[in-house]
């Protein structure tokens, strides 16, 4: 007589499907890893026509009935981007980009030295793991989200060369409200192609990537200004495009 499980049913069977649903999820799993490595790697050659922030963004346009809503992208290679733009970008946000494998150590531990003393968490995200997330997830904090941007830096540091991360960056980073990229925010608020940006024009576009809704290129406040000009003599203490990975 087979051995019966408090409900009646065969042990056996209960077993079979246990196992069939262990594998099915192990293959899903293993199908979703090599996905993300596959679009990892085609996005080191191809590039990206969206990014996971810009579909997040035409859908909340869509929900909140925002129909004067339009979202401006366009890709701009890195040889028609002024070096002025990248080494701001840097000097602002991630000033060892050229030297770390996708998290600065250095940065979280000072972060979560301020939290344990009750200030506010503040980020600490390097410009690769700004690219896994803007690219590929969501707004929000969430230990999975984090969990996922990770694996995705990781991935992204290990394919791509430095130059490369710093390219999308530069080309998927929001600027504005629906103004993403290099390419769309020199042409909003400068009325000049990304090859003309001047190194004030620069630092105006890094200054206001904190909170590119709040902060404006256009009208800065007295605190991006100063920002701005803080990054100017950063990137110049740097020692300017030559700081960055050829």
């Amino acid at each position: 007589m087979p051995l019966l499980d408090y409900a009646g049913k065969p042990a056996k069977k209960k077993r079979s499907i246990l196992r069939r649903l262990t594998r099915w999820i192990a293959l899903a799993l293993v199908a979703w890893f090599v996905l993300g490595i596959a679009a990892v790697l085609v996005l080191r050659f191809v590039h990206p026509v969206t990014s996971a922030f810009m579909i997040e963004r035409r859908i909340a346009a869509l929900a909140a009935r925002q129909h004067d809503f339009s979202l401006q992208y366009r890709w701009t290679p890195w040889e028609q981007v002024s070096k002025n733009l990248p080494i701001a970008l840097v000097a602002a946000e991630d000033q060892k980009f050229p030297f770390h494998h996708g998290f600065d150590i250095d940065a979280i531990q000072d972060a979560l030295n301020d939290a344990e003393e009750g200030e506010r968490l503040r980020g600490a995200s390097t410009i690769s793991q700004q690219v896994a997330k803007n690219l590929f997830l969501w707004n929000g904090r969430s230990f999975v989200r984090k969990g996922l941007e990770a694996y995705f830096t990781v991935l992204i540091e290990t394919l791509w060369p430095k130059r490369r991360i710093l390219e999308v960056y530069l080309n998927i980073a929001e600027f504005g409200d629906g103004v993403y990229g290099a390419a769309a925010a020199s042409e909003r608020y400068f009325r000049k192609s990304p090859a003309q940006l001047d190194a004030r024009d620069s630092a105006l576009l890094a200054a206001v990537l904190p909170n590119p809704r709040r902060y404006r290129v256009d009208r800065p406040s007295s605190y991006v200004q100063q920002r701005a000009a803080w990054i100017q003599r950063q990137a110049g203490q740097l020692g300017g495009a030559d700081y960055l990975p050829r």
